[in-house]
């Protein structure tokens, strides 16, 4: 009798490879389906009337009533304020004009632009949009003359959603050697999930953006472990160079960006939750509520990264092995064991960062390439291979790139980030944060 046939290092990786894509575009193709049940149903049109009272306090003017008519002029819905100012309507996909009934406002409230009255959206595959009717005259802002202050906010913002991503690309690279160019797809994968449970739903059940975003931390660190234990773990028991993964890496960025795009279409999308804000203003500057809360989370899950690496056993093994593999090994510390750890976290830590990036940008099929620059911009200035560097060198480049639009053009102020880093690397070659190392 012939002995059974052992699957050799390939197959092995192949076929979970395969697993990987099939996970992928299951999660994606039911959240597609959820949108092509959302167009059969229609669209929703919403938002919220609110005006100020004699304290200065926003409060709802209820009873005033909307109305959306199509391109060929014809009322298709209409409905009326609640009592907090709030309303909504559900029509089908496509162009319509939403009309705000000035005879139904109160006497003595009027518009504030009346010349965008109605204002036009356009749903398609089954998307949500949101109307602004802002009434009476706009609050005096004291930030006219704190602009730096407001940059300076507004880049600290940034570099806590980039430092969330970065953290984990930071770590792959000690642990492994690895620069992983599709880390940038962790993040779009992230927030595109978070778009189809909080938008179009699975199954036609729409999560809120909290339960939501738990899923897809979860989705996505599952599928980081299952992607470093299908492609990278053979690789590296079969001696691949670094330059070879590398290679590899930038394969799967490019491939994993087009399936996104075959499945999530090219359209940018907000989530559903959490986008009709008024800005608070708190003197020095302005902050919508949202935006204050992403940055509480962002500083409470980095000190928890930071505090499980300095206080706990697995992330004091992390740390070895980032500093040095071969004696962590030695020393009875389980490398292989703590790559999977560290490639689960990095990714769903890259998925959490997707999901906030989604809530102040757009979201599309190109968000984590765009980000992915300023990654590696954030790592390489604080020293790669190291957390803190990470969190560090990605608050800088966020700070650096929102205050050099004093200076140059909007447009540019990424190039003025890599321009920085270019710099700061003549300098100082290893970083803020990173060691030199001796060479030869």
């Amino acid at each position: 009798m012939g002995g059974v046939r052992q699957m050799t290092t390939f197959e092995r990786a192949w076929r979970g490879l395969v697993a990987i894509f099939a996970i992928s575009l299951v999660f994606l193709g039911l959240g597609s389906g959820g949108s092509v049940a959302a167009q059969e149903g229609g669209g929703e049109v919403s938002g919220s009337l609110l005006q100020r009272n004699e304290e200065g306090e926003r409060v709802g003017v209820a009873g005033v009533t909307f109305r959306a008519f199509d391109e060929s002029g014809a009322e298709v819905s209409s409905t009326t304020t609640a009592e907090d100012g709030s309303w909504s309507m559900t029509v089908p996909e496509g162009t319509y004009d939403i009309l705000l009934d000035v005879d139904t406002l109160p006497d003595g409230v009027s518009l504030r632009n009346p010349d965008k009255n109605p204002a036009s959206v356009t749903l398609i595959d089954g998307s949500s949009k949101s109307a602004l009717f802002p009434l009476g005259e706009a609050a005096a802002s004291s930030v006219g003359g704190n602009t730096v202050i407001q940059l300076i906010v507004d880049g600290l913002k940034l570099g806590l959603i980039i430092a969330m991503c970065a953290i984990g690309l930071s770590l792959i690279y000690g642990t492994t050697g690895l620069t992983n160019f599709a880390h940038g797809e962790a993040v779009t994968f992230g927030a595109v999930m978070a778009y189809l449970l909080n938008n179009a739903g699975v199954f036609g059940v729409r999560l809120h953006l909290i339960p939501a975003t738990i899923i897809v931390v979860a989705i996505c660190g599952g599928v980081g472990g299952l992607f470093n234990r299908a492609v990278w773990r053979p690789m590296r028991r079969r001696g691949a160079s670094l330059v070879a993964a590398l290679v590899v890496s930038i394969g799967f960025s490019i491939f994993f960006r087009y399936v996104i795009l075959f499945i999530f279409s090219g359209r940018a999308k907000r989530l559903r939750d959490y986008q009709i804000q008024e800005q608070w203003d708190l003197g020095l500057f302005r902050l919508a509520p949202k935006d204050l809360v992403l940055m509480i989370i962002s500083v409470a899950v980095l000190v928890g990264v930071a505090s499980a690496l300095q206080l706990t056993r697995m992330g004091k093994a992390m740390r070895a092995v980032s500093d040095n593999r071969d004696l962590a090994e030695s020393t009875g510390i389980d490398v292989e064991r703590v790559i999977s750890l560290v490639w689960i976290f990095g990714s769903a830590l890259a998925g959490l960062g997707g999901v906030l990036f989604g809530l102040t940008e757009s979201i599309n099929w190109e968000m984590g390439f765009r980000i992915l620059l300023l990654m590696f911009a954030g790592v390489t200035l604080g020293g790669l291979g190291t957390a803190y560097g990470a969190l560090f060198g990605s608050i800088i480049v966020g700070l650096f790139i929102q205050l050099s639009t004093l200076v140059i053009p909007t447009d540019m102020k990424n190039v003025g980030a890599l321009l920085m880093l270019i710099v700061i690397l003549l300098i100082r070659p290893q970083g803020l944060f990173g060691r030199r190392e001796r060479i030869g």
